[in-house]
């Protein structure tokens, strides 16, 4: 059977790169992020709209959700900005559809499930699983991989291209370098499918 996957927060598609045998759903709000989705996964489904508000209305149609919420309000980088790092960025509240999407799913939805964000600057208020520089709540165990850090190549457009698989050189008007800094790592993605494929439905109470 065919796996129905709803990709939330599409982006260009780092998570699912190494997806195979996945019939995808993918949701992106900017629509020159999604014509680069669209251009490297021409099979997949690309719809542009607001992801919170596609999953409330649609999350019943698939087996697995993946859903990537905006993550700079938890990110401890811009905390540290904001109590005077080295890049200045004032003081925001974190944005809850992290948390409104979470309890959501945890509880409204039959299939399985992985909400991917950073690693935030306060103790989450929903525990979840770690990999990498990632926190992971989802309804099944994810497998532990070691995960490698590049934080000295960031600022490489080849070495992110090469590393992560998208060549975006002929896109013009976008920031080439945030946008394949925010490209999930495809390995990380196809671990946290595998995972999902291969594993019992939990509860978030069990972990």
């Amino acid at each position: 059977m065919i796996l129905k996957v709803l990709n939330l927060y599409a982006g260009i598609g780092g998570n699912r790169k190494l997806w195979e045998d996945i019939e995808v759903t993918a949701v992106e709000w900017v629509p020159e992020i999604a014509q680069i989705y669209r251009d490297f996964f021409p099979d997949d489904e690309v719809i542009e709209t607001d992801a919170h508000q596609f999953l409330l209305e649609n999350f019943q149609d698939y087996d697995f959700i993946w859903s990537s919420p905006p993550c700079p309000t938890h990110s401890r980088a811009r905390f540290w900005g904001s109590r005077g790092g080295l890049h200045y960025e004032p003081p925001v509240y974190p944005d809850m559809t992290l948390y409104q999407e979470i309890v959501f799913l945890d509880n409204y939805f039959d299939g399985k499930y992985c909400v991917e964000n950073v690693k935030s600057y306060y103790v989450p208020l929903i525990k979840p699983q770690e990999l990498g520089r990632h926190f992971l709540w989802a309804n099944f165990l994810i497998q532990e991989k070691e995960m490698k850090e590049y934080h000295q190549h960031h600022g490489n457009i080849e070495l992110l291209s090469k590393r992560k698989g998208f060549d975006l050189s002929k896109y013009k008007g976008i920031n080439r370098r945030k946008i394949l800094r925010n490209c999930m790592e495809p390995e990380l993605g196809k671990t946290i499918l595998d995972s999902a494929k291969g594993n019992t439905q939990i509860t978030l109470l069990d972990l």
